[in-house]
């Protein structure tokens, strides 16, 4: 699959090797930075699948470039590609977010499995928030429901189902959800 791809990586020559394996793969590379602030911008611009960032760059380095682009959540996955492999990078990649990483020099079949599987993961992840943000709005929707039930029955001196009942119908009514249906009650209440 043509997955989209950013390249930070301050060594022209890398860069270019990496662009070569991904191309011939059949992956897109979106754009090249040379340092982590460029990273971030192309990251804001094309919203890649994937970035491939080198840990020592200059401006600012790849590590600190990764926990901006995953808190501003404009890349599907981070894959850290470095040659650096200490256990103090390794513990700071971890602390970062980052999908992978690997240590170069980079080869084409240890390369694009990474790729496939940090994408694949990095998907799975965003699923995995949007499945969440849905199920908290529908937690918020019903908790709102429930309070204007109980402002309802409490002023009216009517039953829960009555109470229901009324959200229910308003909602049909005014063609809008019982959430905000109960939101107005709640505000008026």
């Amino acid at each position: 699959m043509g997955y989209r791809i950013v390249i930070a990586d301050d060594e022209p020559i890398t860069r270019m090797d990496i662009r070569e394996i991904l191309e011939g793969a059949g992956y897109e590379v979106l754009g090249e930075a040379s340092d982590g602030f460029d990273a971030v911008e192309m990251c804001r611009k094309h919203k890649p699948d994937l970035v491939l960032m080198d840990i020592k760059m200059p401006l600012l380095d790849g590590l600190k470039a990764s926990r901006m682009i995953r808190d501003e959540s404009t890349a599907g996955g981070i894959l850290l590609l470095t040659a650096y492999s200490g256990k103090e990078f390794v513990e700071q990649a971890k602390d970062v977010g980052v999908m992978g990483y690997v240590v170069k020099p980079v080869k084409e079949e240890s390369l694009l499995p990474m790729v496939e599987i940090a994408v694949a993961k990095g998907a799975e992840i965003a699923k995995m928030e949007s499945d969440m943000q849905k199920a908290q709005g529908q937690l918020e929707g019903r908790k709102m429901v429930e309070r204007a039930k109980g402002i309802l029955m409490k002023t009216y001196n009517i039953s829960e189902d009555v109470a229901y009942n009324r959200i229910r119908k308003l909602s049909m009514d005014k063609r809008c959800s019982m959430k905000e249906i109960a939101k107005v009650i709640v505000l008026n209440g």
